[in-house]
């Protein structure tokens, strides 16, 4: 029997979901030895690895089949656009993508005006402005303090991740308009999804009967 590898994002995403796993019964003692710099985890009695990478890798490890599951957050999902099932919302690290700026620039938004957008996520922010608000933007990609370019000049607007809203008030700004919800979800390999589908749906089906009993 082959094994069914997970590709999980380093850090707390990783942990919780391990959690989730324990909770259907699906353990890999290995991934609790502390200060382990192993990559790859095997539980050889369920023929299942499990590897750690970079978040925003994941999508790209499954999609190419060197993983048949990964968990990512959506952004990352709908940055990366690869091809791939989205399969199960965990419910993890809800948030939402949004268009931010000044109060004022949200007549610049309903007058589907030629503005600039920074952002972390020009693919995302493309989407949204090109195809669902077909409004023409020049979108300007940032790494790091996105809320900065309105500030000095950059951009009229943002679009980036929303928890609490907090650095945006601090700044002046303010959500204009809601591009999606965001959370953290199951992606499958589509070749595994049919070769694998009893295994990979057993694993989907505990998860799914986990987070429908509202425990979580």
């Amino acid at each position: 029997m082959r094994y069914i590898t997970f590709a999980l994002p380093k850090g707390r995403l990783a942990d919780q979901t391990m959690k989730l796993m324990e909770e259907i019964g699906i353990t890999c003692q290995e991934m609790k030895e502390e200060g382990t710099r192993r990559l790859i985890f095997v539980n050889e009695e369920l023929k299942l690895k499990f590897f750690l990478a970079k978040a925003t890798d994941v999508p790209t490890y499954v999609e190419y089949g060197a993983a048949d599951l990964g968990v990512a957050g959506r952004d990352t999902i709908l940055e990366a656009g690869r091809k791939l099932y989205e399969v199960l919302d965990l419910g993890m690290g809800r948030c939402r993508m949004c268009v931010c700026g000044p109060k004022g620039a949200a007549e610049l938004l309903k007058h589907r005006e030629l503005i600039r957008v920074a952002t972390k996520y020009p693919n995302i922010a493309k989407e949204y402005f090109y195809n669902q608000k077909h409004q023409t933007v020049e979108i300007i990609k940032l790494n790091g303090s996105i809320e900065l370019a309105p500030l000095v000049g950059l951009s009229e607007v943002i679009v980036d991740i929303v928890e609490t809203g907090t650095t945006l008030r601090e700044n002046g700004l303010d959500v204009l308009e809601e591009v999606c919800d965001l959370s953290a979800r199951v992606v499958v390999n589509q070749v595994s999804m049919k070769m694998e589908y009893e295994r990979i749906n057993r694993i989907l089906t505990g998860l799914r009967g986990l987070l429908t009993d509202g425990k979580h």
